[in-house]
């Protein structure tokens, strides 16, 4: 999973790009990248956070007033120079690009890159691959209006690759562009600030930044959609190819930030009904569950705990402290890391928890690091039981669309019933949110016009074509990944 976001303005946009980045910077915490375009390209990249990769000499040298970024943690690939975005091509007109997403196809897609279209990728960066796919069919489009050669070249790069995705790129000269997955798997939005000159805009994967940066919500880029903004101003939008509108249910759940805005839908609200759909079922299967305090596993499911706290009548509490210069343990790279970060992470303050029953409510438990770890620590502090919720159902399957859950083993539910979680966890009950609850947390308002979100790490539903061999292929990907990942990060934490 990562950050993404493109600005085209009247003055330079280095500083509003970094601002973006800093915003978008929960979405991934291990390398950050900027390329700008003035008379020719200027690019900025490295491992680690926003404020750390750009100073004050890199703000000064990347001229222009359109410009991309990324802030990123790995899905596919490793955690090197190499693999950070945004990535260039020379050919045609200079395309600099740089994605969210995974494409589960990266293998077969390197082979006929270099093959068929002769292009050499670098890197094992899915980020590279697309930008290489999509310059390829944009050397072959002759339309004879750009726009329209983009458009064809984005369908050309939909019919090969295989995942979900959402891009942001610059054309030497002409302008910046963005689309967005057949499936809107991938969240992308739009927005735009009026300007004397010409009015200005913003793409980005949330909009936390729009009114830091003074730019207004305009729209999400629909499924399939293609977005160009010239380098006078005026905005091309078009449609190429849709299918089943399917974004993905955990940015509401877990990535988003909370005042985000996605597809018709606030991620603040979909947390609060979350919870009180969580309170609901807990009041169902155990009416009886003696509960003195909920207290959320900080920071995503602090919304969902407070509803819950309100639907049972019970007292909340933010007895549980996290240090938030430890980045969001889920998206580290490595067990062991996480594991290490974990032990730094929270704190309890103990007259909270001692002598009480507590409930601790989480948005989801993937691995069951963090799980496992809360539970032990808030029964070290004196608490007489602890029982863990969950505000999202078990996750038994992986993701293959760029959330690191690419590998059955790793998922505490696989394989297990949810009374063999409680035990691997050593909550005294473990309750989980039903699937239908979760959807219907996420669809019960809003202006939608999608039915039924993504949640095949939930149900096995995926929204593209998945085979055992795809499974089998991402797994064996991602394992190879992390034997060259563990070691290289071992000595971070």
């Amino acid at each position: 999973m990562c950050g993404i976001t493109g600005i085209i303005s009247n003055n330079e946009v280095a500083a509003e790009v970094n601002e973006a980045l800093t915003a978008l910077q929960h979405r991934g915490q291990d390398s950050a990248g900027m390329v700008t375009y003035s008379d020719k390209f200027h690019l900025r990249k490295g491992l680690g956070l926003a404020r750390e990769v750009f100073r004050q000499q890199d703000m000064e040298r990347l001229k222009g007033n359109v410009g991309i970024g990324q802030v990123r943690y790995p899905t596919a690939g490793v955690i090197t120079l190499e693999e950070v975005q945004p990535f260039m091509v020379n050919s045609p007109y200079g395309i600099a690009m740089t994605f969210n997403g995974n494409l589960y196809n990266a293998n077969k897609l390197r082979e006929e890159l270099f093959e068929k279209d002769f292009r050499q990728i670098n890197s094992s960066s899915d980020g590279e691959l697309l930008l290489n796919v999509f310059a390829s069919a944009m050397s072959k489009a002759d339309n004879g209006d750009l726009f329209d050669s983009i458009c064809e070249a984005v369908k050309k790069t939909h019919e090969r690759v295989r995942g979900g995705y959402s891009a942001v790129g610059i054309i030497a000269g002409k302008g910046m562009f963005a689309f967005r997955d057949p499936n809107g798997i991938r969240p992308l939005v739009f927005g735009k600030r009026d300007n004397i000159l010409k009015p200005e805009f913003i793409v980005a994967s949330e909009n936390t930044m729009f009114e830091i940066l003074g730019f207004n919500f305009a729209c999400d880029v629909d499924p399939g959609e293609v977005v160009f903004i010239d380098m006078k101003g005026k905005v091309h939008h078009r449609i190429v190819e849709q299918k089943e509108f399917r974004p993905c249910i955990f940015e509401y759940v877990y990535f988003a930030r909370v005042d985000a805005f996605l597809n018709g839908v606030s991620v603040y609200r979909a947390r609060l009904r979350m919870g009180q759909n969580l309170g609901k079922k807990i009041k169902k299967v155990l009416p009886n569950l003696p509960i003195d305090v909920v207290i959320p596993a900080p920071q995503s499911a602090t919304t969902a705990a407070l509803s819950c706290a309100h639907e049972l009548g019970v007292r909340y509490s933010e007895g549980i402290v996290k240090n938030h210069f430890i980045g969001r343990t889920f998206i580290m790279p490595g067990q062991k890391i996480r594991q290490k970060a974990n032990k730094y992470k929270l704190t309890v303050i103990s007259f909270e928890v001692k002598d009480k029953n507590v409930l601790i409510v989480d948005d989801s438990i993937v691995r069951g690091n963090v799980s496992r770890h809360i539970v032990n620590l808030v029964r070290k502090h004196g608490a007489k039981k602890v029982y863990f919720a969950s505000a999202s159902p078990p996750i038994r399957f992986p993701d293959l669309y760029g959330i690191d859950m690419p590998t059955k083993q790793e998922l505490i539910a696989h394989n297990r019933t949810e009374e063999e979680i409680k035990k691997e966890i050593g909550a005294d009950e473990l309750i989980y949110q039903n699937l239908e609850d979760l959807i219907e947390a996420v669809t019960r308002k809003g202006h939608l016009n999608f039915k039924r979100p993504h949640a095949a790490y939930f149900d096995g539903d995926y929204p593209t074509e998945v085979t055992e061999e795809i499974l089998r292929e991402a797994e064996d990907s991602r394992t190879k990944d992390k034997s060259i990942l563990e070691p290289a990060k071992s000595t971070l934490l």
